[in-house]
């Protein structure tokens, strides 16, 4: 018996997904002889498949030639689909514009009645999505579902059950999109489908549940994404999404160090593929939560340059790092370009945030009702129980203590039934703030305490430095007989800030701020900044 051929080989390790390595046996086999437009579209998806779409879009290309030689219009259509399908996700809307163009030409040109019709009717509804027409795309998914049921083509059915869900969950119909994300999700699992088909009905039904905070679908189809991705060690494109999504959801359960690990594989996996940005981006969150800001904002900057929108989480940074004024700006730039409401009520808990910090409560009150009035539409646990933190936040800060603490403990109540212990922790930090307005120091030291050892196992450094200042005695902690307020400017001051950028932070005038750093002074015995630092580290009052 004769060895198997690399192209037996090849077409082996393309069934049993080994895509690195059907590429490249694949590969091996065209320089013996020209490969048949069968293996040429098997090379050119294990090209996609192992992160070489560089290869995949020069094979296909002949593919479609070749096609066209040979008088096959549908499978040169169906080439230019896939040409099309595969270049968006890189930007190239010019090079998906032009095959897009070719094919309907082509079949406008045969007179063809035949299923690639409903392919390229499906892309150019996914273009309509991009530009932001859901009206527009819903019919046109449903005049590609339509031709997709009359062949009975299990691809083309799921990706407009899929585009019909997205485009209702654009137009504020969830209830009737999210069984159709269902649908399309039961053809995957059912194995019905394309590799490329499944990835991209996997990674877009996972967005679009965390878009509408649909939680426990997140949760579920996300195992199931990372089940599938590990079935193929040597996939790219979807496993490097897939750690991207369970980064996310780690963070959220407070598993910050696996969600960190995660984070950094997806970057390392999708280092130069159109998701980078998102993997950056969760890495940023993940820096900026624990205080390394350095680190975070170079992250922020990598997500921006892949085309990843760096907010809220570089407005949040800036907040943290003092900087309020720019965070307002930053945050209310976002929120005025956002139009879409599931991307607006993430920007609007942020919004909700910089905005207190920098005493524009009426402002925050604005953000804060439009939030509510978003999360009033949907049944998702997680927008509620932003928009109930939000509300608490800007009630506390309109000076009504009682109702915000009921609207935080409802907040708090929430955040431990999702399972988040930072954001539980936070509402707790609020609580002890109700508490204190009201005269009750013990519940508000209680609260203080609580939100501190979370703080703590989580590794929140930022956060953990505030409550500890709110629970810090001036005579335990502050040598040099410093007040409350002292103690704050002396651990600003040792952060480097000028003047200006403690006003900003603590919400106060800049004289004033001069007034406390020359008491500072005065008492510590010191002459600058930079002794009034050291003497801030030397005893613990730098943080």
């Amino acid at each position: 018996m004769t060895a198997p051929s690399a192209l037996e080989r090849g077409r082996e390790a393309f069934a049993r997904s080994a895509w690195a390595e059907a590429r490249s046996l694949l590969s091996e086999a065209e320089t013996q002889s020209p490969l048949a437009v069968d293996d040429l579209e098997r090379l050119a998806f294990a090209s996609h498949l192992s992160g070489r779409d560089d290869l995949s879009h020069e094979v296909l290309t002949r593919a479609h030639n070749e096609c066209l030689k040979t008088g096959d219009v549908p499978r040169a259509v169906r080439c230019a689909f896939w040409l099309a399908f595969s270049l968006v996700d890189h930007g190239d809307f010019a090079q998906v514009n032009g095959w897009l163009n070719r094919g309907r030409r082509l079949l406008d040109e045969s007179g063809l009645d035949c299923v690639e019709r409903g392919y390229i009717l499906a892309m150019n509804a996914l273009m309509l999505v991009a530009g932001g027409d859901a009206e527009a795309s819903y019919r046109t998914f449903t005049e590609a579902a339509d031709i997709g049921q009359r062949f009975a083509e299990p691809d083309l059915i799921a990706l407009t059950a899929l585009g019909r869900g997205r485009s209702l969950i654009n137009l504020g119909r969830v209830g009737e999109g999210v069984p159709l994300l269902d649908e399309a999700m039961v053809s995957v699992t059912s194995g019905e489908l394309s590799p490329p088909i499944v990835g991209v009905i996997y990674c877009a039904t996972v967005e679009a549940c965390q878009e509408i905070f649909d939680l426990r679908r997140a949760h579920e189809w996300t195992a199931a994404l990372s089940h599938w991705c590990q079935s193929q060690p040597e996939l790219v494109p979807y496993g490097g999404r897939c750690l991207v999504y369970r980064a996310e959801i780690m963070q959220l359960h407070g598993a910050w160090p696996d969600a960190a690990d995660e984070a950094r594989r997806a970057c390392e996996r999708l280092s130069g593929q159109p998701g980078v940005g998102s993997a950056f981006y969760q890495q940023a969150e993940i820096h900026r939560l624990r205080g390394e800001f350095a680190k975070a904002e170079a992250a922020y900057r990598q997500a921006n340059q892949w085309g990843h929108n760096p907010q809220p989480g570089l407005a949040r940074l800036r907040l943290a790092q003092g900087q309020v004024q720019a965070a307002v700006a930053a945050i209310r730039r976002s929120v005025d370009e956002a139009h879409d409401r599931m991307a607006r009520s993430r920007l609007l808990a942020a919004q909700v945030e910089v905005l207190l910090a920098a005493g524009d409560v009426q402002g925050a009150r604005a953000a804060a009702d439009e939030l509510l009035a978003i999360a009033a539409g949907f049944d998702a646990p997680l927008l509620q129980a932003m928009a109930a933190h939000a509300h608490g936040a800007v009630l506390l800060g309109e000076g009504d203590p009682r109702a915000a603490g009921e609207t935080l403990r409802r907040a708090w109540t929430s955040w431990r039934t999702l399972e988040a212990p930072y954001e539980a922790a936070r509402a707790r930090v609020l609580l002890g703030h109700v508490c204190r307005q009201v005269g009750d120091d013990d519940s508000a030291q209680m609260e203080f305490d609580a939100a501190r050892w979370v703080f703590q196992q989580l590794g929140a450094a930022p956060d953990l430095a505030r409550v500890e200042a709110l629970t810090r005695t001036p005579e335990a902690a502050a040598p040099g007989g410093l007040t409350a307020r002292e103690l704050e400017v002396i651990a600003l001051l040792a952060q480097g800030m000028t003047n200006r950028a403690i006003a900003d932070q603590l919400v106060i005038s800049e004289k004033t701020v001069a007034r406390h750093v020359s008491n500072i002074f005065d008492k510590l015995e010191v002459s600058s900044r930079s002794a009034a630092t050291a003497y801030a580290y030397e005893h613990g009052l730098a943080t």
